[in-house]
């Protein structure tokens, strides 16, 4: 077990960015890591911004991930990927929903939502993985399976084996959703695997 690993989830109130993140901790946990999480969804149910940080590693002291200092950025909405990029550092990874969820402002016409989101990512000089999680969940079988889609793509590049994560879907996601959720885990980690 090497150093300590940092992921940052992000993204709008609705979208099972809490979930996602209960499902790598319990993970990494059941893998044998020490994960602390601490999660900002005061206006959730508004279509608010929330976030997750996950820490792990042989011994984490606080869940909080300093600017610069995210190995992974999972964004589920991407103008929200905008909003955290003073969270990575060279090296990180991004995997950004390409999905736009347009804020309250730009959708009474106030504003407007950037065009250029995903170019300004990029330019960022960063790995940045794009995945279309909403469509792939609707082919599994379910919408709402958008964010274990995410966890699927992520799954990838954290250093655990694939029967960890399933084994926690079964035991964390009630039985009438786990076949489905089992299928868009699958498909996600094909977008990276």
């Amino acid at each position: 077990m090497a150093t300590t690993g940092n992921i940052l989830f992000s993204g709008v109130g609705g979208q099972g960015i809490l979930l996602a993140s209960e499902v790598t901790a319990y993970a990494l946990l059941s893998a044998g890591y020490d994960a602390k999480k601490s999660e900002v969804h005061g206006m959730a149910q508004r279509g608010g911004s929330v976030t997750a940080q996950l820490r792990y590693g042989k011994k984490v002291y606080s869940p909080l991930i300093e600017p610069g200092k995210a190995d992974i950025l999972i964004s589920f909405e991407l103008m929200e990927t905008a909003r955290y990029l003073p969270y990575l550092h060279s090296e990180s990874r991004v995997i950004v929903n390409t999905q736009q969820i347009k804020p309250p402002a730009v959708a009474n016409g106030q504003l407007a939502y950037p065009v250029n989101a995903l170019d300004a990512i990029r330019d960022q000089k960063i790995d940045v993985v794009t995945v279309d999680a909403f469509d792939i969940a609707r082919e599994a079988g379910e919408v709402k399976a958008a964010n274990i889609v995410m966890v699927g793509a992520m799954s990838t590049f954290l250093p655990m084996d694939v029967s960890v994560y399933e084994e926690i879907i079964n035991t964390r996601i009630p039985e009438r959703f786990r076949a489905v959720n089992l299928k868009a885990f699958a498909a996600g980690r094909k977008i990276t695997g």
